[in-house]
């Protein structure tokens, strides 16, 4: 991978918001959860699929604060719209770790 300015950095809107709501997503082709993400002013809720069922069930994430890409082009998955990317970390079997804050933050705060 080729390097980036700090430029190209700044493009990238990486924000922390709180999961409000999460649904089992059956119809989705490899497992994954629906998740409803608030973002708080300006950016407000926004939805995402995850597949991130290895460590998290639907009832356990609401409250998780995680970190997500917001700018990014809505994208279709199934009969589902995603709106965000919600950043995660693979563990050494390639299973999703969701990435958040060790400390409670402000909702809407951007990545620096």
């Amino acid at each position: 991978m080729g390097e980036i300015t700090i430029d190209d950095f700044h493009r990238v809107d990486i924000r922390v918001g709180t999961i409000v709501r999460a649904e089992p997503f059956p119809e989705a082709r490899k497992p994954a959860i629906k998740l409803w993400v608030d973002f708080g002013a300006p950016v407000g809720v926004r939805k995402s699929s995850a597949q991130i069922t290895k460590y998290y069930s639907p009832e356990l994430l609401p409250g998780r604060q995680v970190l997500a890409v917001v700018n990014f082009p809505p994208r279709q998955i199934g009969s589902f719209m995603s709106e965000i990317l919600v950043l995660g970390l693979p563990d050494p079997d390639g299973q999703v770790v969701l990435i958040g804050p060790d400390q409670p933050v402000p909702n809407g705060g951007r990545m620096f």
